[in-house]
């Protein structure tokens, strides 16, 4: 016991000194991650900024290719992501692991919105394709639009340099009507993006009901774009 305790105190001195690190860290240009940020936004390692600093230019994409590591749904949450299927499948379809993973990002022309392409590959059948677009905008700053007027409401957050998307709220929209959903019908969702160094990272989806408890976790492991990927 008194040496995981040790080790647990020796591995938290070492975060703490690598926060005040990062503080002391500038970044040139601007982004619109940073400014919902905040100050938290310098505790992030500088291959994460890096990646959510960059502008894209209209017409220019972003790729990122890996593979699925982890993914796990229980019976409620595989009924839930056949359901999502009819607002453009947002979620996993299947639990498939050790198969390809792509992400291609791309922007409109004033920056205020990101498209993203993630394509998911299966043992069986076509591989699956999700779209979806990012914008900032909304109560919290930043909205995800899934379809059929269905979008998430999205906070960021930090934790141990951990990028984090976590939901306020889904809400239903058509021209100037809003409804706003409780998180209680669909779940509390997390995406954490966490750089693994090396030009790696991991992207992480948790989506948990207060009733039924986890309903899917996926980890997926990708690698940063060569520049001629762009």
């Amino acid at each position: 016991m008194g040496m995981t305790v040790g080790s647990r105190a020796g591995e938290l001195a070492q975060y703490a000194a690598w926060r005040r690190a990062a503080a002391r860290v500038h970044d040139d240009g601007e982004s619109p991650f940073a400014r919902l940020l905040k100050d938290r936004w310098l505790f992030l390692p500088p291959a994460t900024r890096s990646r959510f600093l960059r502008r894209i230019a209209a017409g220019a994409c972003v790729n990122y290719i890996g593979e699925v590591a982890e993914c796990r749904m229980s019976r409620a949450g595989w009924l839930l992501a056949q359901a999502a299927r009819l607002i453009g499948g947002p979620l996993p379809i299947s639990a498939d692991t050790g198969v390809s993973a792509s992400v291609s990002v791309t922007a409109d022309a004033d920056g205020e919105s990101q498209y993203w392409t993630r394509q998911y590959g299966r043992r069986q059948g076509f591989p699956q394709v999700i779209h979806s677009a990012k914008r900032f905008a909304g109560p919290t700053g930043l909205e995800e639009y899934l379809g059929l007027g269905v979008g998430i409401a999205l906070r960021l957050d930090e934790q141990a340099g951990t990028l984090l998307f976590v939901s306020d709220h889904y809400f239903l929209k058509f021209g100037w009507l809003r409804l706003r959903i409780p998180e209680a019908m669909l779940g509390h969702l997390v995406i954490a993006h966490t750089d693994l160094g090396a030009g790696r990272f991991a992207f992480t989806l948790d989506l948990a009901h207060p009733l039924l408890g986890e309903l899917i976790h996926q980890t997926a492991i990708f690698a940063d774009c060569e520049p001629g990927d762009r």
